[in-house]
């Protein structure tokens, strides 16, 4: 089990790598809490927002506070599975093929609305995602290490957009509903807005490099040392179990909402993200209650909702609200 000291140390780099965004950031702490978790994780991240909510600008914050690699790719409909992994190209001169490579060989990937390509290029990310490796030609090439994606998409604009296949989807260890500021917040955002003097050039000020890959390896193996009873593994389970329709004999309220349920995919995810959720309050073993703030990022994109769930006006949280109240606390 991992040391009192060692967990105090952990709250201080999340509580500094926090207070770095924050210069940039205002508000928006469940963002920024599921970006550190992701990231110490090693899980990629989907993020759902209307636009002018900092999405983009949360994930080049994050890359510039860990100083890893940042490449941002725009997601349109005429993008090519090529121009994300690479391809092989003829060099007059040697007069053979060579490999150039994609923008995808970076530490941290903004896909920036990933809904706005068709499904061949969003096909392209899954063996980057789950094998950390892209094949081009004949040969296949190790991505860098760490490997991040995190994929932004729009809920309210629909034409041009592509739905995401569910194998794509399941790929993304969280889902994180980017909401509107407080008015609070608001007000800050605009007193804090760069002059009209500054023009365009203006990106504010740089950010120090807090979490470097000394940092994440040793947040990473706090977290793996929280201590987990076997009771929560089998509730975490049990949970994931729940949201499957088939794996249950009575198929009575919540499930009538439910078409597909989520993966053993999920339940590694949970099992990972709740151990990291006891890190950040401090506790070097996992509660009921890190299950539980877990299982919505981590859940709401896995579970696919029946037609007579969008006839009634149920979210995937509703319905993981309902599970989770149907499922018993050890």
């Amino acid at each position: 089990m991992v040391q009192k000291e060692d967990i105090e140390r952990c709250i201080a780099i999340i509580a500094e790598c926090r207070k770095e965004m924050a210069v940039r950031i205002v508000g928006q702490k469940e963002m920024i809490n599921g970006l550190l978790v992701s990231l110490i994780a090693g899980g990629h991240i989907l993020l759902e927002g209307v636009p002018g909510l900092a999405k983009t600008l949360a994930v080049k914050s994050l890359a510039e506070i860990t100083g890893l690699d940042f490449k941002r790719i725009q997601f349109t409909p005429d993008l090519l599975p090529a121009d994300l992994t690479g391809t092989m190209i003829w060099a007059q001169a040697k007069e053979s093929f060579s490999v150039r490579k994609g923008p995808i060989f970076a530490n941290v990937i903004l896909a920036d609305e990933i809904n706005r390509a068709p499904a061949k290029v969003q096909s392209a990310l899954l063996e980057a995602m789950e094998e950390k490796q892209v094949t081009i030609g004949e040969t296949s090439f190790q991505l860098p290490d760490p490997f991040f994606v995190l994929a932004t998409e729009n809920p309210i604009e629909h034409e041009g957009t592509y739905t995401l296949p569910e194998a794509e989807l399941d790929r993304f260890l969280m889902k994180l509903l980017i909401v509107y500021p407080q008015p609070v917040e608001e007000l800050d955002i605009v007193k804090n807005s760069p002059p009209l003097a500054a023009g365009s050039a203006n990106r504010g000020s740089p950010l120090s490099v807090i979490l470097n890959m000394e940092k994440l390896n040793f947040l990473r193996t706090a977290a793996d040392s929280i201590h987990i009873d076997e009771q929560i593994c089998k509730y975490i389970v049990s949970v994931v179990t729940a949201t499957r329709p088939a794996s249950v004999k009575i198929k009575d309220g919540v499930y009538r909402y439910v078409t597909f349920g989520a993966s053993p995919r999920a339940s590694i995810a949970l099992h990972r993200c709740s151990r990291i959720f006891a890190m950040f309050e401090g506790r070097n073993f996992v509660t009921p209650e890190d299950v539980k703030t877990a299982a919505f990022p981590v859940l709401r994109h896995r579970i696919v909702l029946s037609y007579e769930a969008e006839a009634e006006g149920m979210d995937a949280d509703s319905v993981i609200s309902r599970i989770l109240n149907h499922v018993p606390i050890p």
